[in-house]
């Protein structure tokens, strides 16, 4: 149960994270081809994030 509730924000939690990226690529005028390296490397970072967190939720149970 833990780990479908963990997936369900994970997806969401990465959605807004994409969105919010994509907004901040064009308002910055980001040029198209170091745009999918900024999407890779912020993708990265957030499911470390949300990987350490769910090891923290799993460990704290």
């Amino acid at each position: 149960m833990l780990l479908l509730i963990v997936i369900l924000f994970s997806v969401i939690y990465l959605f807004q994270i994409n969105r919010m990226t994509a907004a901040l690529c064009s308002r910055r005028e980001i040029p198209e081809e170091k745009q999918p390296k900024i999407f890779r490397t912020i993708n990265v970072l957030i499911t470390i994030l949300l990987v350490s967190m769910y090891v923290e939720v799993l460990l704290a149970v």
